[in-house]
C-alpha cells in the first residue's frame, strides 16, 4: 500500500463516516418538524464529490505525496471538525431548517456563515495537490464553486425565511 492509497483510505472513511452522521442528523430533525430546503440539487453535490474522491482514486493512488500540501490539507480536516463539533446534531449535508431554533453563530460562524464551503472548496482544491495533479484541482474547484453557487443561494433563501418565521414566533 502506497502513502497516497493511505491517505486516500482514510479520507475515503472519513466521508462515509459522515455520510452515516449527516444522514442520523437528518433523520432526528426530520422527526423534530425540520423540513428538507431544495433538495433536488443534491443529486448533483453527491456526483461532483464522488467523481473527485474517484478521480483522486484512480489518478493519484500511486503517486508520491507533497508533505507541504498535506499539512495544508489537514489544516482544513481541523477546521472542518471545528464546524462539525459547532454544529453539533444539526450537522448535516442536506439543506435542513428547524424553524424555531436560532441560527448557530458559535464557532467559525462568528467569522463566515458558510465555514463548510469555504474548507469544503479548499478540501477539493488541496488533496489533489497533496498528490501533485493539479489539473484535478483546477477541473474540480470550477465544478465545485458551479455546485455551491447553486448551494449557497438555496441555503441562503433557507435561512432567511427561517429567521422570519423565528422573528414572527417572537413577536407573536
Amino acid at each position: 500500500m502506497t502513502f497516497a492509497e493511505l491517505i486516500l483510505g482514510a479520507i475515503t472513511l472519513q466521508r462515509v463516516g459522515e455520510l452515516v452522521i449527516s444522514r442520523a442528523n437528518t433523520r432526528k430533525l426530520l422527526a423534530r418538524g425540520a423540513v428538507e430546503v431544495a433538495p433536488r440539487h443534491y443529486p448533483l453535490i453527491i456526483t461532483v464529490h464522488a467523481a473527485w474522491l474517484l478521480s483522486l482514486w484512480v489518478f493519484g493512488r500511486d503517486q508520491p505525496v507533497n508533505v507541504v500540501a498535506l499539512a495544508g490539507y489537514l489544516a482544513l480536516q481541523c477546521l472542518r471538525f471545528w464546524v462539525i463539533w459547532t454544529l453539533g446534531s444539526r450537522w448535516t449535508t442536506r439543506i435542513i431548517v428547524l424553524p424555531e431554533l436560532p441560527l448557530v453563530s458559535a464557532g467559525p460562524y462568528r467569522f463566515l456563515s458558510h465555514p463548510n464551503y469555504a474548507v469544503v472548496a479548499g478540501e477539493i482544491a488541496v488533496l489533489p495537490l497533496v498528490l501533485g495533479l493539479p489539473l484535478l484541482a483546477i477541473v474540480f474547484t470550477i465544478l465545485n464553486a458551479a455546485v455551491l453557487a447553486i448551494r449557497i443561494r438555496a441555503e441562503n433563501r433557507a435561512l432567511a425565511a427561517s429567521r422570519e418565521t423565528l422573528c414572527v414566533a417572537h413577536h407573536d
